[in-house]
């Protein structure tokens, strides 16, 4: 019997830290069996992401330059990269800054550091996610916000 043949996904990842951009690429190559395209700032980012097309991008906020949130704003904002997997890495660990990563349309937010394991997973989970589980969970996490304004 023929084995089907596993879509091998293709994964950008943002970080300006170079150790780690190649820790990451190793871990997500390694144990997820991605393909990984890295950029080093927000600005290459872009232009890998229109040459390349990855399935998901992993990326860290704090770089100079453009930095994370404002690449998420920019990949959400265009036609073509609107529905492209996008989870913000970052050391930035209070809610505030998660519950804005996620508004901004990411669609995880974790901190660093992250057990190898958990980004293969994270990685797993969203590119096999629907467009209309992606929607659900946006309205689940607009909802959250109007009732945290409410409280307050």
């Amino acid at each position: 019997m023929a084995e089907v043949a596993k879509q091998r996904y293709t994964v950008l990842i943002v970080d300006d830290d170079p150790d780690l951009l190649q820790l990451l690429a190793d871990g997500l190559e390694l144990l997820g069996h991605f393909s990984v395209v890295q950029a080093k700032n927000g600005e290459q980012a872009l232009e890998q992401y229109f040459q390349v097309r990855p399935d998901c991008m992993v990326i860290d906020v704090k770089m100079p330059g453009l930095d994370g949130y404002r690449l998420v704003q920019a990949l959400r904002g265009d036609a073509d990269s609107a529905a492209t997997p996008l989870i913000l890495l970052t050391a930035l660990a209070q809610e505030k800054q998660q519950f804005a990563g996620l508004a901004l349309g990411a669609d995880r937010y974790l901190v660093k550091p992250v057990p190898p394991y958990e980004l293969v997973a994270a990685v797993q989970e969203a590119v096999t996610i629907s467009e209309a589980e992606r929607r659900e969970q946006l309205q689940s996490l607009l909802a959250e916000s109007e009732e945290m304004e409410r409280r307050s």
